[in-house]
């Protein structure tokens, strides 16, 4: 929910970002379109106890405060259902405490934008060298949502700088969303690459199983980057858009495992 628009800032916009939702514990400072300073912490089971000390750390590393901050950006999943509440929680706490704007974030499309950016993308099907593909890419971003399921979205991008949702965030089945993009990219013909971005261990076989015209599919595993975030959370300020603190609520896209189970027992009764 937003709180519809506001004055777009004349000057630099400050940006707090943090993301919860995978293994990684992601956080950054971003002005603008520049990353001031970023940790990346792989201790899942940690993320509760470790990110308001490494908010507080950045932010002395980057010799910030509060006060020296425009807005703060929370990835709002989907993803690990404990670890999507995680990043939300903390958004609405230090949003309410600071009295700062709240802005979330897709966590697939952070992933996607980070691993687009990444300026050598290394894995299957790829030159760890390789320049970025020519014309269109869809960048696919995956998390493992186990039972051959992965979170996943898909974004195009170019070099002129583009960046476009092509489909919503959803639990799509592995197999069948790898074929079902390679086999419209060679329907397409305009697509020169296939990025399977994020989580990709799990399930990169079913992601090269096929061709896909005259597309390159890739699969490269890579880690969330907070810096995303942050610019995606800039573009949105500057947009006018804000996020009401109070209705602030995660995207688990589905519901959790034990409340699924739950609500069948209950539907049983």
């Amino acid at each position: 929910m937003t709180n519809g628009t506001t004055q777009q800032p004349s000057g630099p916009v400050t940006a707090l970002a943090f993301d919860t939702s995978t293994a990684t514990l992601a956080a950054a400072v971003v002005r603008d379109g520049t990353v001031l300073g970023s940790v990346q912490s792989n201790a899942e089971r940690n993320h509760s106890v470790l990110i308001v000390p490494e908010i507080k750390r950045l932010l002395a590393e980057c010799g910030l405060t509060p006060k020296d901050l425009d807005a703060i950006a929370a990835g709002r999943g989907p993803g690990s259902y404990t670890g999507v509440r995680i990043a939300v929680s903390v958004g609405k706490t230090l949003a309410w405490a600071w009295n700062k704007p709240l802005l979330g974030i897709s966590s697939l499309e952070a992933l996607a934008l980070g691993a687009w950016e990444s300026p050598e993308p290394a894995g299957e099907g790829t030159e760890a060298s390789a320049a970025r593909s020519a014309g269109i890419v869809w960048i696919v971003p995956v998390m493992d949502a186990r039972r051959g399921q992965v979170y996943t979205a898909r974004f195009a991008a170019d070099e002129e700088g583009g960046w476009t949702r092509l489909d919503a965030d959803g639990i799509r089945m592995a197999g069948d969303w790898a074929e079902a993009l390679r086999q419209e990219a060679a329907k397409d013909g305009n697509v020169s690459a296939i990025r399977f971005v994020g989580e990709t261990a799990p399930h990169e076989a079913l992601y090269l199983a096929g061709p896909a015209g005259g597309a390159e599919v890739q699969s490269i595993p890579c880690a969330m980057e907070a810096g995303a975030v942050g610019k995606l959370a800039v573009s949105r300020f500057r947009r006018g858009e804000r996020d009401e603190v109070h209705a602030f609520v995660p995207n688990y896209t589905q519901m959790a495992e034990a409340e699924a189970k739950l609500l069948a027992a209950a539907r049983r009764d």
